[in-house]
């Protein structure tokens, strides 16, 4: 396996596919799952010629599981600890759901001195948690129900769960098993510590002040019918803070758009790379 070892011993696995003297895309997964979910893309753009990485975040996948420290701030300094012994220069960074968090808060605590693009893809930026000052956001309810049914039965509250994340559970959807299972075998290969403390770094992060930190061309990308990450508290809400954004919605598109509609979302990723 092709690890780093961070400062605080933590082993992150991570996938490194195509030139390797080419731009490098580095794609940051969403809650519960791991680099995996990037494969099709990793393919795609690195066959367009460019060097595709990909890591599980700690606790998630193969990297180590560990009891403390996970959280955003954490996962930030991990994605830097990676980019910097890999020494990456203009990176493309690609990062969906909780991913989106972590690139976010990257900026917010390394700067853009590495950075070239940014896309957040149904991310959890500015904040997913409903406040007086965030009325747009979820109920604490919401994700105290996603901690219980994690810890109670994970395989099947994944396995349930697939169902609003891709849209299956809509009118019409072209359902596939296959997909869901392989949504609850990433899942069920993090560490149920990592994963219940995810929830919250994922929930309960601000990510305001990160975003305003935000200097390169970015791609907010966004489901209107997305049931995990509501757009209104999440994409709508980012192209008001980030001034170089580019704000573009798939009418009726889920959470898991990047598998649904993967060969438009590719085109639409590389049309914005390209652009």
């Amino acid at each position: 396996m092709t690890t780093i070892t961070t400062k605080d011993g933590t082993n992150i696995f991570f996938k490194d596919w195509g030139p390797k003297d080419a731009q490098p895309i580095v794609f940051s997964h969403g809650w519960p799952l791991s680099a995996d979910a990037w494969d099709a893309q990793m393919v795609f753009f690195a066959n367009q010629g460019f060097r595709t990485i990909a890591h599980d975040r700690r606790s998630h996948g193969r990297s180590d599981q560990v009891w403390d420290n996970n959280n955003m701030d954490q996962y930030a300094d991990d994605l830097a600890e990676l980019i910097e012994q890999l020494d990456l220069k203009d990176v493309i960074f690609v990062g969906h759901s909780t991913g989106g968090g972590e690139v976010t808060r990257y900026i917010g605590r390394h700067g853009t001195s590495r950075v070239a693009k940014v896309a957040l893809i149904g991310a959890v930026p500015p904040l997913m948690l409903k406040t007086e000052a965030n009325p747009d956001g979820l109920p604490i309810d919401v994700f105290d129900g996603i901690r219980k049914g994690t810890f109670d039965n994970r395989p099947q509250f994944f396995k349930d769960l697939t169902l609003p994340f891709y849209g299956y559970n809509r009118d019409g959807a072209a359902v596939s098993e296959a997909v869901r299972d392989e949504f609850v075998r990433q899942g069920m290969n993090g560490g149920l510590k990592g994963l219940l403390d995810s929830i919250r770094a994922f929930s309960e992060s601000d990510f305001n002040e990160d975003l305003k930190k935000f200097d390169k061309p970015t791609l907010v990308l966004h489901g209107d019918d997305d049931q995990i990450v509501p757009i209104g508290a999440a994409a709508l809400s980012t192209v008001k803070i980030v001034k170089q954004a580019v704000l573009k919605v798939y009418e009726g598109g889920s959470h898991g758009l990047t598998i649904t509609e993967q060969d438009r979302f590719n085109a639409d990723l590389l049309e914005f790379i390209n652009s």
